[in-house]
């Protein structure tokens, strides 16, 4: 793992890395590579989906997993997994609660359902994972929305009742289901709950299915019986209506110049921000390396930051995705020492 600040020349080195292991030719060549050899194994197209009980994004994602079995013609392979522990979650109880706010912003958008608000009862939990651990593909598929909509809602009830259909493994069986998950996920290269995986790519969440969607698109799995054209989870449009604001509201981002996020998410709210009017502060935050923060490898994954500016270019040609953009909106920053950083921002 990385917990210091590396040279320039290593910066540099890096940054050339991993350009080349990203790469949109380099990510092509590689699927093509993984769809060879599914041929010649006589396998079918499998996805795997890694959930967790207690987890706002999961429960968002387990919504999706029988609409996505019936729009592409693919097997899905369901594993249960306990929540990142360790280097990959620093702050546990934080990320708990940001996946339900997250949860419960997002659903709307995507005609789903998230009841929660705050942590879910623990002893439920246990009785959902039991419920759980020894479904497989669309029998999990189904009873996993079920499951997780009753412990969501706090329902003993409910969760009861699905208990009455299905009996329950015992405690260690589920506990041995959650650890073979783990290890699998581990396997694989990841370490969070609610994550998709496909022919060696992850994909995080509802609002990132569109990516494993339209490649599922390209290697023609899209079901006769599927709305032509239409995706489960497309991508939303940002839409601000024909009003304008006179500077009284301010957008906040927290860049980091190292994060590929920042670069593929800054020039889109700069856009934002100049098409609405609001006025646009930017809070210059340290990389996580210079906050002494370990990032694993595990936690360095860049496919999806690198799939989602490929996407930003489409959806906007002139965009250039980098940080420099600032200037273009008229705002200037200056990072302080400490944890602290100041931002003079004026609108758009």
């Amino acid at each position: 793992m990385a917990a210091m600040d590396p040279s320039p020349l290593v910066r540099w080195a890096t940054s050339k890395a991993l350009r080349h292991l990203v790469g949109e030719r380099r990510l092509l060549r590689r699927r093509a590579k993984f769809e060879r050899a599914r041929q010649r194994a006589g396998v079918p197209h499998l996805a795997e989906y890694f959930h967790q009980v207690d987890d706002g994004y999961s429960h968002l994602a387990v919504q999706l997993l029988q609409p996505l079995l019936n729009a592409y013609d693919i097997k899905l392979a369901c594993h249960l997994v306990p929540p990142p522990s360790g280097p990959n979650a620093p702050e546990p109880t934080l990320l708990a609660n940001l996946s339900r706010y997250d949860a419960a912003k997002i659903a709307p958008h995507y005609g789903l359902e998230f009841p929660g608000s705050g942590p879910p009862d623990a002893e439920l939990v246990a009785m959902a994972t039991r419920l759980l651990a020894n479904a497989h593909g669309a029998e999990f598929a189904a009873l996993a929305p079920q499951v997780g909509d009753a412990v969501w809602r706090g329902s003993n009830e409910a969760l009861a009742d699905l208990a009455q259909q299905r009996a329950p493994v015992s405690a260690a069986a589920a506990e041995d289901a959650e650890t073979a998950g783990s290890k699998r996920r581990e396997r694989l290269g990841h370490y969070s709950g609610g994550m998709f995986y496909y022919a060696g790519e992850w994909y995080w969440g509802v609002d990132r299915l569109y990516h494993l969607e339209r490649r599922l698109v390209d290697l023609g799995l899209r079901r006769a019986t599927s709305e032509d054209g239409e995706l489960l989870a497309p991508r939303p449009p940002v839409l601000h209506g024909p009003h304008r604001d006179n500077g009284s509201l301010t957008l906040e981002i927290y860049a980091s110049v190292r994060s590929p996020y920042t670069s593929v998410d800054f020039d889109a709210a700069v856009r934002l921000a100049r098409e609405t009017g609001v006025t646009l502060a930017v809070r210059p935050v340290l990389p996580m390396v210079m906050r002494n923060v370990p990032v694993t490898r595990r936690k360095g994954v860049t496919s999806s930051p690198m799939r989602r500016g490929r996407q930003e270019r489409k959806d906007f040609p002139g965009a250039t995705s980098s940080i420099p953009s600032a200037s273009r909106c008229g705002v200037a920053t200056r990072s302080t020492p400490g944890p602290r950083a100041k931002a003079v921002a004026w609108p758009c």
